[in-house]
């Protein structure tokens, strides 16, 4: 008789896991110095918001700093105080600024708020006054209309000789609404409206591209680039191959192998009738998971771009999503594999190295950032660094 509790190494854990995600290391860290060398005279910054797009924050943010980025980007306060511990000497800026009651976090650990509204203004203008001299960030809108100052008070604010002589940011920056397509007028627009505002802030650093933006070119690069979708694999820039390395790979075990008749149907809604007597593998992933319900092989009327649905990669062979996902299983069709070419325990791919992370989200109708940020809480994680 074993006693209980039974000790489990990682490695255990990972191996028992129904949905399991492994993260590349060597490809996340070469896609940042890839980045970073398309950044020409620009720094290049790390964006690790959203728990590093899926990836974990600890690691990633580790990773990327022992690769020699020193400026990063977090969504939250925090974020900022979990990476604070694994990047110890960086700059990191809080993208959602700071609000009454969170100034103490900032200050013991060093983070950089940035200022995005008319509001956020007022307060780290008071905070400024009881606190004196500490860094922060403008973010100023040039068109897309999410957040930012607006452009008129921002240039305004650099000429008010009544503003605090502690007020001194360290860095204007803006976000392209266009980016992903190079060739849209927009991007354009918004990079003369930008480098208006940075004449206003002459000597003070500037960003404005993320990862589409640095593909496209020196103009948009300023002194510091935010790269984030790019780093974790995920496509940058609409009709452009992605050069990028793949980071992330999701698998789900299968849990059962099943005959069925032709004529029958599969999953809710009947949304699915078989034409042939098939083989079905169902996995422990569904939309629960972030394996998105879009991916269906029908009933989700909204998808255009793909209308057969998903895929997921085992034994070597592409095979199609059955029916709808529902929220903690999918069923997958492998009637043209080999016979016993897949058994229950085995894992199928759901997107990484065999199928792409973008044309998974494609078929869905979504995007690679949602993909990377939706895989909820039940997967276990891997961390690998594999050799050139």
């Amino acid at each position: 008789m074993t006693d209980f509790p039974i000790p489990f190494e990682d490695d255990d854990l990972f191996a028992s896991a129904g949905l399991r995600l492994t993260v590349d290391l060597t490809a996340l860290t070469e896609n940042w110095r890839d980045m970073a060398r398309r950044s020409g005279a620009a720094r290049a910054a790390a964006v690790v918001k959203a728990d590093a797009y899926g990836m974990g924050i600890e690691d990633a943010g580790e990773a990327l700093y022992m690769a020699g980025a020193r400026d990063f980007f977090v969504a939250t306060v925090d974020e900022g105080v979990t990476l604070r511990l694994y990047a110890p000497e960086a700059r990191i800026f809080v993208l959602s600024g700071i609000w009454p009651g969170t100034e103490r976090r900032f200050f013991e650990n060093d983070l950089v708020p940035v200022i995005s509204s008319d509001e956020q203004l007022a307060f780290w203008m008071a905070v400024l006054a009881d606190y004196g001299d500490y860094p922060c960030a403008l973010h100023v809108d040039t068109g897309f209309n999410r957040l930012g100052l607006h452009m008129d008070d921002a240039i305004a604010l650099a000429d008010d000789v009544s503003r605090p002589a502690s007020f001194a940011p360290v860095l204007i920056m803006s976000h392209l609404a266009c980016g992903d397509e190079p060739s849209h007028a927009m991007n354009r627009r918004q990079l003369e409206s930008f480098r208006r505002v940075g004449a206003a802030y002459e000597g003070i650093d500037s960003s404005l591209a993320a990862s589409a933006g640095i593909f496209l070119g020196e103009d948009y690069h300023f002194d510091l680039t935010r790269p984030g979708i790019a780093l974790y694999g995920g496509e940058a820039v609409c009709g452009l191959a992605n050069p990028m390395r793949p980071v992330a790979t999701a698998e789900a075990r299968i849990i059962q192998v099943r005959n069925v008749e032709a004529g029958e149907t599969v999953s809710y809604g009947r949304a699915l009738q078989l034409g042939r007597k098939s083989r079905l593998a169902i996995a422990s992933a569904g939309y629960a998971d972030g394996y998105m319900r879009g991916l269906s092989s029908g009933g989700v009327p909204l998808r255009q771009a793909v209308p057969e649905g998903g895929q997921g990669f085992i034994a070597g062979h592409r095979v199609p999503v059955a029916g709808r996902i529902t929220m903690d299983l999918t069923i997958f069709d492998i009637t043209d594999l080999p016979d016993n070419a897949v058994r229950a325990g085995d894992y199928v791919e759901l997107f990484g190295k065999n199928m792409a992370l973008d044309d998974v989200a494609r078929a869905a109708g979504t995007i690679g950032y949602e993909m990377l940020t939706s895989m909820g809480l039940r997967h276990e994680r891997r961390y690998v660094a594999e050799e050139e």
